[in-house]
C-alpha cells in the first residue's frame, strides 16, 4: 500500500506503515501457530468424528455469520450517528472495515484508534469531529463493559471467569486481573468522561503538567496533543443532544452484544449436547465476554494465538468432548477475527487509490 511519497507527508506515511497489508501476516501466523500447536496436543480423531454436519449446524452456523453482519451494520450506524451523517451507510461501512482491520492487526492492548483518527480525516470532515468520533466511540466502548462485566459476575459469580472457580481465591491471577481492568476502565472512563463533557480544560492542564514531568518528558508530544484533542471533541460534542447519544450508546451495545452472541450460535451448530436454556447461554454469553477483556491485557495483535490457546480453559464444562473446542475456537476466530483481516485487504488498497486521486484532483 506504498504510495507516492509526493501525495502524503511522513507522519502519513507513518500511518500508511503501520497498517500496511502485509502486516496481516503476523496474526495469521501467530493465530495458526498456536491452532497447529494444540491439534497435535489434543487431537482425537474419534472426538473430532462427534461433529456432524446437519441442517441445524448449517443453521446455527447462518445465524452466527448473520450476527456478525448485524454486528457490522450496528458500528456502522454508529458512526453515521458521530459523524452527523456525514458519512452516507456505504462509507460507514467501509470506514469501520478499515477501523477493524486496524485494531486486528495492532496489539490489543493498543489498538487502532490512532489510526482510525487518520483514516475519519481523509474523508473531509473537521479534525476536531474526527478526533471527538474516536475518543467518544472508546468512552461507550468502554462504557459497555463496565456495565456488562460486574453484572455478569454478580450473576455467575467466579464460575463465569474459570469453570471450576467457586470462589474469588479459586481465580488466583486471573481474578486480579478482572478487577485490574475493571479498575482501569473505571478510572479511564471517568477521566475521558470528565473531560469532554465537564471541564475539558482541566484536563488539558493536567496532562501539559504531565508532559513536563521527567519521566514522562518523552510523550510530551503525545500528552500535550490529547490535551487539545480533548478541548476540540469537548467543543463538537457539547452541540449534540441527548438523543444523539442515546444512539451512540445503542448502537454500541448492539455492536458489542452481537459480537459475543456470534459464539452462542456456533457452539449450538457444533456441540451436539447444549443446554438452549437462557441461564446456561447466557453463561456462554459471558464467558465469551470475559476471555475477550482478559486478553486485551496482552499485546499480539487482536489477540492472535491467545484467544484459541485461552478457549478450552473458559469452556470446557460447556463444549463437550472438550478436544472439539479448538474447532470452535477457530471457527469463531474465522468469522469474527480473520473476516476482517481479508476485508481490509480487499477495502484498504481501493480505499488509499481514491484519496490519493482526489488529493491530485484536488492540486
Amino acid at each position: 500500500m506504498n504510495q507516492n511519497n509526493s501525495d502524503i507527508d511522513q507522519e502519513e506515511q507513518e500511518m500508511l506503515d503501520s497498517i500496511k497489508v502485509s502486516r496481516i501476516i503476523i496474526p495469521i501466523l501467530l493465530g495458526l501457530g498456536v491452532v497447529t500447536y494444540l491439534i497435535w496436543k489434543s487431537w482425537d480423531p474419534v472426538a473430532i468424528a462427534q461433529i456432524q454436519w446437519t441442517s441445524k449446524t448449517s443453521f446455527f452456523l447462518g445465524i452466527a455469520c448473520l450476527i456478525w453482519i448485524i454486528r457490522h451494520l450496528f458500528y456502522s450506524w454508529r458512526m453515521r450517528v458521530l459523524s452527523l451523517k456525514a458519512f452516507s451507510w456505504k462509507k460507514s461501512m467501509e470506514l469501520i472495515v478499515l477501523w477493524e482491520f486496524s485494531s486486528a492487526v495492532s496489539p490489543t492492548s493498543v489498538g487502532g484508534s490512532a489510526v482510525a483518527v487518520f483514516f475519519l480525516a481523509q474523508e473531509k470532515i473537521k479534525a476536531a469531529r474526527a478526533v471527538s468520533i474516536v475518543l467518544y466511540s472508546l468512552v461507550v466502548d468502554t462504557l459497555f463493559f463496565i456495565i456488562t462485566l460486574p453484572t455478569l459476575f454478580l450473576i455467575f459469580g467466579p464460575s463465569v471467569l474459570r469453570p471450576e472457580a467457586s470462589v474469588f481465591s479459586d481465580l488466583g491471577g486471573i481474578g486480579y486481573i478482572f478487577v485490574s481492568l475493571v479498575s482501569v476502565m473505571i478510572i479511564y472512563t471517568s477521566f475521558v468522561f470528565y473531560g469532554l463533557f465537564i471541564n475539558p480544560t482541566h484536563i488539558q492542564r493536567f496532562l501539559y503538567w504531565l508532559s513536563r514531568r521527567k519521566l514522562l518528558r518523552r510523550f510530551e508530544e503525545t500528552l500535550q496533543k490529547t490535551g487539545n484533542d480533548i478541548i476540540d471533541a469537548s467543543r463538537e460534542l457539547s452541540q449534540n443532544d441527548w438523543t444523539f447519544h442515546a444512539a451512540a450508546i445503542l448502537s454500541t451495545f448492539g455492536a458489542w452484544t452481537t459480537r459475543f452472541l456470534a459464539l452462542n450460535f456456533i457452539i449450538l451448530a457444533l456441540v451436539s449436547v447444549v443446554s438452549p436454556a437462557f441461564i446456561d447461554q447466557l453463561l456462554i454469553y459471558g464467558r465469551g465476554e470475559m476471555m475477550h477483556s482478559i486478553i486485551q491485557f496482552y499485546p499480539t495483535p487482536g489477540g492472535a494465538g491467545l484467544t484459541e490457546y485461552t478457549f478450552k480453559g473458559f469452556f470446557d464444562d460447556i463444549i463437550y468432548p472438550a478436544e472439539i473446542s479448538i474447532v470452535i475456537a477457530l471457527v469463531w476466530r474465522l468469522i469474527t477475527y480473520y473476516s476482517y483481516l481479508l476485508a481490509g485487504v480487499i477495502v484498504i488498497p481501493n480505499w488509499f487509490r481514491k484519496i490519493i486521486a482526489r488529493r491530485r484532483a484536488e492540486r
